[in-house]
Order: structure tokens, then sequence, then C-alpha cells
């Protein structure tokens, strides 16, 4: 007798699955099924899981595939399991080709096409339908996102649009999705749209894709002038969709804990804020090539912006620019210099200039320090006048982060708005009218 095992979530019970084994269940005589709780998925990673664990077996045991149905609650549980089963065959999608070669050694490993295009009658009558998203550009975020939207439950990329074909064949290829070269036949064919083209491109995308009734994810910047994001926003209020921009720092767990406490008056209250941002990049890159929109500021200051206004507020009283540019006009490095009442801020960003990366809150109390890469918050410290009195602070930030974004994403689609307050529209747009202003001095000088 040949014994094949598979592992899952099974969130969401769709045609994927039940394809997945249906095959599996082909591959030999006997079919062991492992479904994964919700404490192991969060450890390993799998964000927005939406049905329960008994929820999820009975789904599996509904589809008659499975003769035994086990629960997978920890790591390293899989080489166990093999052996306890004696088990043949290991089986699992493509999409993590490579990542159980480890299994070789104990079993024969079988990684089968995954069904692409989701969609599922049954589902749509949920509450909780399964999101089809396509992504609009195939530069180097886009393809970041694609292995963090896979750790997301409820969400299914299935297409991409670039006007650039070569680029979208690269893109579609690489991450087994369908290329779209009409922008107005995608967006017939999703719920949802992740929008990672260049900067000056946002806003228009955004506008077509509300405009259809889609939700929108739109990367940071998400306007490049503030009457365009309050466009955008009233767009998706007057149609109740989602518009969110893909700043991923404002939803990472250690992020907002930090945030919090900075809050909670135990510093004290805070008198400056001083957010740091810089990187080498390559002279010949988009980024320093752009003459319009390229530069350090609307590459990176949405990451610095966004503490300053999340402690500070929207209604700062004054703004300046110190810039070093490089021979072609664009800022190789950048401080915006802001005046609150009764508080002070710095936002630094640089791509031709290297600098301690560093987040720092000063209060009347004390200080919070978050090192580099602060941007991806794992931990933190809360220092006082006593240098012995010192309390440290961690949190976990899994893979690159952008699935904590999608997840809330998809969650609030969902009808939950519990996260809706890490990046408020105010806040988003305040951002936009910072950029825009930005951008009109480097115009005038």
């Amino acid at each position: 007798m040949v014994t094949v095992i598979t592992y899952g979530s099974f969130d969401l019970f769709h045609e994927g699955h039940y394809r997945l084994l249906q095959r599996a269940k082909a591959l030999g005589d006997y079919l062991i099924v492992g479904v994964t709780t919700e404490s192991y998925d969060e450890h390993r990673g799998k964000l927005n899981i939406v049905d329960s664990l008994i929820e999820r077996i009975d789904n599996v045991r509904k589809t008659g595939f499975a003769d035994k149905i086990i629960i997978e609650e920890s790591v390293g549980q899989k080489v166990r399991d093999i052996q306890k089963y004696n088990v043949d065959i290991f089986v699992v999608g493509s999409d993590w080709t490579g990542k159980f070669d480890y299994l070789k050694e104990y079993c024969e490993v079988v990684y089968l096409e995954r069904t692409k295009n989701i969609s599922s009658t049954m589902l749509r009558a949920k509450n909780y339908p399964i999101l089809r998203m396509g992504i609009i550009g195939t530069g180097r975020i886009a393809a970041r996102f694609m292995p963090e939207a896979k750790q997301v439950s409820g969400l299914n990329v299935q297409c991409v649009y670039n006007p650039n074909p070569e680029s979208s064949k690269k893109f579609a290829d690489q991450w087994d999705v369908d290329i779209n070269q009409d922008l107005d036949t995608m967006l017939k064919s999703v719920d949802a749209v992740y929008i990672a083209s260049p900067h000056e491109t946002h806003h228009e995308y955004a506008k077509r894709a509300l405009e259809r009734g889609l939700h929108v994810l739109c990367e940071k910047p998400l306007a490049l002038k503030k009457s365009q994001a309050e466009e955008l926003f009233v767009l998706a209020e007057d149609q109740g969709l989602v518009l969110m921009e893909a700043i991923k720092t404002a939803y990472c767990p250690g992020f907002n804990q930090m945030l919090g406490i900075a809050l909670s008056g135990v510093i004290g209250n805070i008198r400056d804020v001083e957010a740091c941002f810089t990187k080498l990049e390559d002279p010949l890159s988009r980024e320093l090539t752009d003459l319009k929109y390229g530069g350090s500021f609307t590459e990176l200051a949405s990451y610095t912006l966004l503490p300053i206004i999340k402690l500070l507020g929207c209604n700062y009283q004054d703004i300046c620019f110190s810039t070093i540019k490089g021979k072609n006009g664009l800022d190789l490095y950048t401080k915006a210099f802001f005046k609150y009442p009764n508080a002070m801020a710095t936002a630094k960003c640089g791509l031709g200039v290297k600098s301690e990366g560093q987040l720092i809150i000063s209060g009347t109390a004390g200080y919070i320090v978050v090192d580099a890469p602060w941007w991806k918050t794992k931990s933190f410290e809360v220092r006082y006048e006593n240098p012995d009195e010192v309390e440290k602070y961690s949190s976990r930030f899994i893979g690159d982060g952008l699935r904590y974004e999608i997840s809330d994403f998809v969650s609030m689609i969902n009808g939950n708005k519990k996260s809706a307050f890490k990046l408020t529209p105010a806040e988003s747009i305040a951002m936009a009218g910072i950029m825009e202003r930005f951008l009109e001095e480097m115009r005038d000088t």
C-alpha cells in the first residue's frame, strides 16, 4: 500500500484545495491530511485565518479523499509524521517548490501544480469570499508582494498588468499568474488591485479601479498631490470601498506596540521625533535617474513621515526642507524639519548618503530608541534619566512584513474595521500634501 501525506490550513475551502487532495489521493492508496492549528499558522506566518479548526477539518472530510486526518501543531512534526505513518509520498502545492526538499531523505516529495484563478460559487455565497486580486506593475516591490500574499488567507492573486508586455510576461512566468495586456479587461476580472507601478501613475490607476468598484491597496506614496489623495478617499467612501496606502510599517505589530507605549505617557509629553531612512542606491537606478519623480524624498519619505504624523499629528505649523542634490538635480539626501506648537520633528531620507537609520522619540520624562531598520520594528528601548533604567520590548516581524498590510486590507474588505486607525485617510492626505510641497520647492530651486 502506497501512503501519501499532505498538509495545509484549508481555510475558506475552495476548488484549489479540492483538486490538490484529489490529485494527492490519486498518487497512492491511502491519503493522510494534516490540518494546521490556528496557533501554528500564526507561528509560521500565515495570517487572517477565517474558519475554525473544526470547520476546516470538516471541509477536508467532506471531500471523501482523506483516509485519515491529523492535526499539525508544531515545527518538525512533518518528519515525525512521515516516520510514524511510514509515508511513501509527501505532496504539496507547486508554490512551495524546493521548500520541502529536506524531506526527500525520508520519502518521495511531489510538488503539484496549483490551481490558478480560484473561483467558487459556494464561497461567493459566504460572508468571507476569496478575494480575487490583480497587480498593476511588475517592479521589485511587486515581486516581494507575491510570496507575502501567499501567507494571507482569503486572497488569490490571479493576474498582472503592465503596459510593457515583456515585463508582464517575465513576471507572470515567474509567479504563475495570468497576463492582462488590457487594463480594463483586468479590472473586470478581479475584486481588488494592488498598485505597484511608478509613483506618478498611482493616482490615475487607483482612480480607475475605484470607479469600477474595486478595492485598492496602493504603494506609497498614494498620491503626489494633496487634492489627488482627497479625491481618491472621497471616491472610495462614496462607493463603500477600501482604499489603503501600502506603507508596511504602519501595519507591523512592533511599530504599533511602540506607538502605543510612546503615546501612553511613560516618556511624558513628546517633544521631538527624529526618523532616518537611508540606503545607497545604484546611480543608474530609476530612483536616481527619473528627473521628475525620482530622488530620496519621493522614494523614502513615506516611511520617515509616518512616525511623525502618527505621534505629533497632521497639523504642523511649518515645514522646511534642506537638500543635497546630485549632478542631475535629484535629491541624494533630504531633511524635512517640522514645527509643531509644542514639538518639533526631523525626517531624513537618503539614496546617495548613508546615515544611522534610527527612530528617536524624545519626551519630557524619557525617550524611545528604535534601531535600524526601525521600519521593520522588531525591538525598541525606553530609556530614562537614570542610564540603568531601561525597558526593552520586542515583537515578531515575519518575512518581508507586507503580509501585515495585506491581512489588514483583506480584513477591512470583509467588514472588520479594527485596523483602520493604523493609517487613516487624514494621515495619508497629510503625507501627500508634504510630498506635493517638497516637489514644488524642488522645481523652484
